[in-house]
């Protein structure tokens, strides 16, 4: 039985359960299969040597999330090409697809955690009441361990952009 974590996160002041561990910086970042759009595996051990961002949302036809996505987007232009961005959240790959195309986000690749949610449960992010994913941002430094991690305590606010950007900036120039 995974570990639950009660009232980890809210959702409008509410208290909701997330299923699985927090991850802290030094840990190893969980392996993850995760579905892209045109259905194939996408696996955290494809990035091995590059830095990778790790941009965890509940769904992206919600605004919180859409701007998030973008923004990540946005940076992601200015990124080496030693850095990899990834959105994940358990949309379909076809609605992410649809997504990407209308929101012209075309820097990051959205990938989906629909199939099993084994990602959500790995990286300790699925908000069990709701089977989405908790607003989260993790660094995974070229050696797979995670250099930093963000749980945002409630879902409908935003992550702290500056403080994941630095440390992206310094994982990716280490």
């Amino acid at each position: 039985m995974p570990t639950e974590r009660k009232g980890a996160v809210k959702f409008k002041g509410n208290p909701l359960t997330l299923v699985g561990p927090e991850l802290k910086p030094g840990s190893a970042a969980p392996e993850f299969g995760l579905l892209a759009k045109d259905l194939s595996v996408v696996k955290l051990s494809s990035f091995k040597g590059k830095t990778v961002l790790l941009n965890v949302v509940p769904s992206l036809d919600t605004p919180v999330c859409s701007l998030q996505t973008k923004r990540f987007d946005e940076e992601a232009a200015k990124f080496p090409a030693s850095i990899v961005p990834l959105t994940v959240s358990v949309d379909l790959p076809f609605a992410q697809t649809r997504f990407c195309g209308a929101e012209k986000v075309d820097k990051i690749q959205c990938l989906s955690d629909h199939r099993d949610t084994s990602f959500g449960q790995a990286y300790g992010v699925l908000i069990k009441e709701l089977r989405l994913l908790a607003r989260s941002i993790f660094v995974v430094d070229p050696s797979g361990k995670i250099s930093y991690a963000e749980y945002v305590p409630e879902v409908t606010s935003h992550p702290n952009y500056d403080k994941a950007l630095d440390a992206l900036k310094q994982t990716a120039g280490k």
